[in-house]
């Protein structure tokens, strides 16, 4: 272990880099390779790549197993499961979602004409705020879109009672909470329909993948027909329709990863153990904490960085982690709603969500997952330790560094 003893130790001050490699978020874990090229191997024996093959029916049953839902329909990634399920559930208008996401759920419906319109989140719980939400309900509402953050379930019966009340589709986000419970219940069968994300930086990957689980058989047999173009048989198209599905080398690394799941949060477990007994006495540190008595996978360590504690900023200590080879992100900054596509009219029509544009300059998640183990948490924890215990010094360095790059910063012909 690199031992930090002086602010010169730093790497963004000279020194060398704790990491020789970088730490990711979220690096793909990789199940058995053996399992997952004999399945490959059967697929080329069997010449079906696509089109609804043996592995993405066997992972469609398997995924509805797990999840409990009469329906899980596997799609080519997680941003097109939102799209069919917007689409399929027939939204138009305007959908009510938190701005604490990540971009695609806003896009998700904004690609369909639909106007995303942007909620603030509790702080306790980062999710969207139902009393918030009730307000932003117009005439022109249609639907609410909830996201599960963090593997974390949102305030599910109050989105339901609300979207009863006031009689709208009630649509999940559930990027980050495959294999997790509320309640009891696994999330996949709340509200009209739930979308999921296999992307490679998720926990559990398909390369590339996602799907839609639901317990309406009428929506499921829609999101069939308009993720494979409205084909309802060999050359009969009865809908609109899109190209949405999920290949077999996809399905059959889903199948190869489900095998190993168990070991991918049982790692994931004692790394978010680690990180809390690290940041115990921490008091700059507040890290997000799951509900131990529900199924999690533990995908996240998110933790949150006091400003009113720290002379260090979110963004500073980002910089110095970086420096040292360990990529921690700051989510979601700066909020869906002041980010490019959708600044302007939020600027225009007086939004402003302060909880959550406190919340995006305050949060940094930290590598886990199965690239880490605890000899790199214990260097990633007292790296941050080092920083913030020594926050007064860097605060001088920093700032010194910052007059310093000014006044060698090349001049414009007009100054």
């Amino acid at each position: 272990m690199k031992t930090k003893r002086a602010i010169e130790d730093l790497a963004v001050f000279g020194g060398q880099p704790a990491f020789q490699k970088q730490l990711f978020v979220g690096r793909p874990n990789i199940g058995s390779r053996g399992s997952f090229l004999k399945r490959v191997n059967a697929m080329l024996d069997q010449r079906w790549l696509t089109n609804n093959g043996p592995y993405v029916q066997e992972f469609e049953r398997t995924l509805a197993e797990l999840l409990d839902v009469r329906h899980f329909v596997a799609v080519c990634n997680g941003t097109v499961a939102l799209e069919l399920a917007i689409r399929a559930l027939e939204l138009k208008g305007e959908v009510i979602l938190p701005s604490f996401t990540f971009i695609a759920t806003a896009h998700a419906l904004q690609w369909h004409d639909i106007t995303p319109v942007f909620c603030d989140i509790d702080p306790s719980t980062h999710s969207i705020d139902p009393q918030c939400l009730e307000a932003l309900i117009t005439s022109r509402t249609t639907g609410i879109l909830g996201v599960h953050l963090w593997g974390r379930a949102c305030p599910v019966e109050a989105l339901s009672e609300i979207s009863r009340r006031h009689g709208l589709k009630l649509v999940f986000d559930a990027a980050h909470a495959f294999a997790c419970s509320y309640r009891g219940r696994m999330i996949g069968g709340f509200g009209d329909a739930e979308a999921f994300s296999f992307h490679a930086t998720k926990f559990f990957n398909t390369f590339e993948g996602g799907g839609i689980a639901t317990n309406d058989d009428e929506l499921a047999q829609r999101l069939r027909l308009m993720r494979n173009f409205g084909f309802a048989g060999y050359d009969k198209v009865v809908s609109l329709g899109t190209n949405g599905k999920m290949n077999e080398i996809c399905a059959a690394m889903g199948l190869t990863e489900l095998e190993s799941m168990n070991e991918f949060i049982a790692h994931n477990y004692r790394n978010y153990r680690q990180y809390l007994k690290e940041f115990e006495s921490l008091p700059s540190i507040s890290m997000l904490r799951y509900d131990e008595t529900e199924k999690c996978n533990y995908q996240y360590v998110v933790v949150e960085i006091d400003d009113k504690t720290s002379l260090v900023s979110r963004d500073e200590l980002a910089e110095i982690l970086c420096s040292e080879n360990v990529i921690a992100r700051r989510y979601f900054y700066p909020g869906c709603h002041l980010m490019a596509p959708y600044r302007e009219r939020s600027i225009a029509s007086g939004v402003t969500l302060p909880e959550t544009e406190r919340l995006a300059h305050r949060v940094l998640v930290l590598p886990t997952g199965t690239a880490v183990g605890a000899d790199e948490i214990s260097q990633i924890c007292h790296i941050i330790r080092f920083v913030l215990g020594r926050d007064t010094e860097l605060r001088k360095r920093i700032d010194e560094q910052t007059r310093f790059r000014q006044s060698n910063s090349p001049m414009s012909p007009d100054e």
